[in-house]
């Protein structure tokens, strides 16, 4: 059984944990290893040693920092299968979802590669006689990162790529639930020549959070997850004084006209419902669908569900177990509510049945669901569609516009007009228009609005640059020439 440590200034600790927390496998439900949770002591370490690598890191140059990084890189291509098995072993989803969750997170590594052109500041010559004014951007220093379990690898390379090239140092503490994809990425860090202390694993529960919102040492925390505890980070975070991007929960809608393309509309349905089991913050939960079409629609979707394989991710299945047995539970009590609330069950995920003692929870798909139910106004996280019927593209967007949540949004039509119409009206911060799932490219900013995101910045992108930095204006007149500090005239008061 594996023991998975902090990594704190290019090495394993060697601190003994007073607490600890297991990890499952949870495609066969059992234990496979055992993750040290970091105290308040450990944290304040983990801190100091970030800190005292700041003051060097920071003043490295952007060629050093450029070939780290493109390092890194190489590195994490050339192992991008060994991670996606760790990330299938641990979290459960499908070896081609963990290969594309590393793929997403590549991106924005090989954005960060060009550091040098994103750091660049302005000049304005003679602002007065003799005076120029130019702008910098400068490190932070000790950030934090706060990452879930639903894409180990890749939310935490939304944010350490973009950190690390802007000068910081960086404390990641992933989820206590798939723990070994963050070390695994910190040795690939050593091997492309980090500087010890620049990049550090620290893993727990609310006790390490706590120590890292309120760390004097720490500059700004970085965290996506659960909207009440997006919500919790952001307030400490910001009462700590520090900077805090905190991306919450979501519940993305799906609307689809009647001239959209069925097929289409079904296939995307059913790889943003049920892919890597409905765990993403991106995942497509709710189709609103503008009739006359509805049961045209739920026709093709039913027969495509009926195709999917649920089982061990490492074993050709199109989708994996949920990530652990409480969770499981939860989705699953969703779904007896949606019954008790009168929604119609179309297809019951609870019925799957595959060998051994997994977390599994089947496709499902619910019919005539109504605003008012919980499977609606709620985050389910998992495996579970919902359909609501609507008259018109008015119902539909004012739906969407009044949900509390504002992550993503998609809209399937061959009517440009009415695409551009909704891309302007919907009050989401990602559209798709014939996409499901609108994750931006690492080089346009990810995150949502509402009570989908806290702070004011967007992971990744030139904001995430902006985030990781802060601006710095300088004034300056030189007099000519400068060695015998000659005035030749220019006014000195100007």
């Amino acid at each position: 059984m594996k023991r998975i440590t902090h990594w704190i200034n290019g090495e394993f600790s060697t601190t003994k944990a007073a607490r600890s927390g297991d990890i499952y496998n949870p495609a066969t439900g059992e234990v496979i290893g055992n993750v040290d949770f970091a105290d308040s002591a450990l944290v304040d370490q983990a801190v100091g040693v970030a800190t005292e690598a700041f003051k060097s890191w920071r003043h490295s140059s952007l060629t050093k920092r450029t070939q780290v990084l493109f390092a890194f890189r190489e590195l994490l291509n050339e192992n991008k299968e060994k991670l996606a098995a760790i990330i299938t072993e641990e979290h459960g989803k499908v070896l081609s979802d963990a290969l594309g969750e590393v793929t997403r997170g590549l991106e924005v590594v090989e954005f960060s590669c060009g550091i040098p052109h994103l750091l660049k500041g302005g000049f304005s010559e003679e602002v007065s006689t003799g005076v120029d004014v130019y702008s910098i951007r400068q490190a932070l220093g000790p950030v934090a990162i706060i990452s879930p379990f639903n894409f180990p690898a890749m939310v935490p390379m939304w944010f350490f790529p973009v950190a690390i090239a802007c000068g910081n140092t960086v404390i990641v503490k992933p989820s206590e639930k798939d723990p070994s994809a963050a070390i695994f990425m910190a040795e690939l860090w050593k091997k492309a020549g980090l500087p010890d202390g620049v990049f550090n694993v620290v893993h727990g529960d609310k006790e390490s959070v706590d120590a890292l919102l309120t760390h004097p040492g720490i500059k700004s925390v970085s965290f996506v997850g659960s909207t009440p505890i997006a919500r919790y980070v952001y307030e400490s975070g910001t009462k700590a004084g520090k900077r805090v991007q905190a991306l919450g929960g979501a519940k993305n809608h799906m609307v689809v006209l009647p001239d959209a393309d069925l097929e289409l509309a079904a296939d995307a349905a059913i790889n943003a419902g049920f892919g890597s089991a409905g765990e993403r913050c991106m995942a497509i939960s709710v189709l609103v669908v503008v009739e006359p079409i509805a049961d045209a629609l739920i026709e093709k979707i039913r027969t495509r569900m009926d195709k999917i394989k649920t089982g061990d991710g490492t074993k050709g299945s199109d989708m994996g177990p949920l990530v652990t047995r409480v969770h499981r539970d939860k989705v699953a009590s969703y779904i007896e509510a949606g019954v008790k609330e009168g929604a119609t069950l179309v297809e019951d995920g609870r019925t799957v049945k595959i060998d051994g003692n997994g977390f599994w929870l089947g496709p499902t798909l619910f019919d005539n669901v109504k605003p008012s139910m919980s499977i609606y106004k709620e985050e389910i996280f998992g495996p579970v569609l919902s359909i609501i019927r609507v008259k018109s593209y008015d119902e539909a967007l004012d739906l969407v516009n009044k949900h509390e949540y504002g992550n993503g949004t998609a809209i399937f039509t061959n009517d440009g007009g009415a695409a551009r119409r909704f891309q302007n009206e919907v009050e989401v911060g990602m559209v798709g228009i014939n996409v499901p799932i609108p994750v931006p490219m690492a080089y346009f900013s990810f995150g949502g609005w509402k009570n989908s995101l806290f702070g004011d910045s967007h992971a990744h992108g030139t904001e995430g640059v902006h985030f990781f930095t802060r601006g710095k204006v300088v004034t300056s007149r030189w007099l000519d020439p400068s060695h015998g500090g000659i005035n030749l005239g220019f006014p000195q008061n100007t």
